[in-house]
């Protein structure tokens, strides 16, 4: 149902703009439905033509998405700043929240004191020591020409920008990371979804992703969000093998979870002329740590550090020294392994528990475990009367069936039968629907 927002403006651009200040105000909320295109220009006395520019205006920015029979709504993440309860889900003090996908504060390792040399404006973006030292990390990725950005998702968002334009086709992971499929719509490109099972993307949703005309690929490594998928080495070939007849491809690796994943690696890139592979250290060492190492083709890497240097500039030499001195402390590799294995355990322990109950689940490395639901209202619901708060796969999906996405960092063992209980009654209450 539409909701009760008086959009006003007799051009596209006004009406766009309207639309736009009733997100910001918090009046469209995400998720709400716009008036269908007729209904609107009879309101406004426009043509339908005019409202259909101005909801392709919309679409282009990302604001707005087509949801097919349900026509046009607010998307789940729009960017543009809002009321921070119109796009936060509600979680209240009594609900664990199993939504959220990040680390478990507790396993995280401490933080070392350092104390920089101060330092004026720099002429390099990477420090030469953290250079060093990433390039030996990255191993067997080619880390000659590197950088570093704010996180995976700058890197991300840098690599694209460098290389697509609005309008190019984009191959995505389907089910795949909700920032970056709000990312690539904020971006005006147009995601041609690839299906993924255990082992990664299949090869044969990336062939025809590419015959379809995307220009560019992003793939997860390892710990894929919301699945837990990891590249496989068998996997990487048939990937490679697909990749090697469309040589103009930029390819775009995000390992995220860096020294965290409990799995080998397994790269694609050089596959293909244009390729970017991004390493982040939120996952091992904290969010907070907004420090990604972003290796590619010279080209690439080029492209990206000319651009920051016109905004940014560099990211911030203290956050380097930093992370250079977390890779060589002994206590913090002991506390990331021990994290690894924790999140190993609890993964397992949930997977396990739901297939002995008749639940199929999917976590095979990260923090998150997908469970394909029926109907995913039903099981958001239903597992927050059971006082857990969980995230719908629908923020994560294409085409691919309903699910909810679990994230094991806040699990703690007392509280995995009560979850799995929940979830087997909402399973059979939707099959009854």
């Amino acid at each position: 149902m539409a909701v009760h927002y008086q959009i006003e403006g007799t051009t596209s651009a006004a009406i766009s703009t309207s639309v736009e200040a009733g997100i910001r105000r918090g009046a469209l909320q995400p998720g709400a439905g716009l008036p269908p295109v007729r209904t609107l220009s009879g309101e406004l006395g426009v043509s339908p033509a005019t409202v259909a520019a101005a909801y392709r205006l919309l679409r282009d920015r990302g604001l707005v998405e087509t949801a097919g029979r349900n026509g046009t709504r607010v998307r789940g993440r729009p960017p543009v700043a809002a009321q921070r309860q119109a796009l936060q889900p509600e979680v209240g003090p009594h609900l664990v929240d199993l939504s959220a996908g990040g680390p478990d504060p507790e396993l995280l390792p401490h933080v070392p004191t350092v104390t920089p040399p101060r330092r004026g404006y720099v002429s390099e973006c990477v420090l030469p020591e953290l250079k060093e030292a990433a390039v030996q990390r990255l191993r067997p990725v080619d880390g000659r020409h590197l950088t570093v950005t704010a996180g995976a998702l700058d890197g991300i968002e840098r690599v694209l920008a460098a290389h697509l334009r609005p309008g190019d086709r984009i191959a995505v992971e389907d089910p795949g990371w909700a920032n970056l499929l709000d990312l690539v719509a904020a971006l005006g490109l147009h995601p041609v979804p690839v299906p993924v099972d255990d082992d990664g993307p299949s090869a044969e949703g990336l062939a025809r992703a590419l015959a379809a005309g995307a220009a560019g690929f992003v793939v997860t490594s390892r710990a894929q969000n919301p699945t837990g998928a990891t590249v496989t080495a068998g996997r990487a070939r048939a990937l490679r093998g697909v990749l090697r007849t469309f040589p103009r491809v930029l390819v775009v690796e995000d390992d995220h979870a860096a020294e965290l994943a409990d799995e080998g690696l397994h790269p694609l890139v050089g596959a293909t002329e244009s390729w970017a592979f991004v390493r982040s250290c939120a996952k091992p060492f904290g969010p907070d740590l907004r420090l990604a190492v972003l290796a590619g083709d010279e080209t690439t890497i080029a492209r990206v550090e000319g651009r920051m240097r016109l905004g940014a500039g560099w990211v911030s030499t203290i956050l380097q020294t930093l992370v250079v001195r977390m890779w060589s402390d002994p206590a913090v590799s002991a506390a990331v392994s021990k994290a690894s294995r924790e999140y190993g355990h609890r993964r397992s322990t949930l997977v396990d528990t739901l297939s002995a109950r008749g639940v199929a689940a999917r976590g095979r490395s990260g923090v998150n475990v997908w469970v394909p639901v029926p109907d995913e209202t039903v099981a958001v619901t239903r597992l927050r009367d059971a006082g857990f708060a969980v995230a719908p796969g629908s923020m994560y999906r294409i085409g691919t069936p309903p699910a909810v996405r679990i994230s094991v960092g806040p699990l703690r063992p007392p509280m995995v039968e009560p979850l799995v209980a929940a979830l087997v009654v909402a399973k059979r209450v939707s099959a009854v629907i």
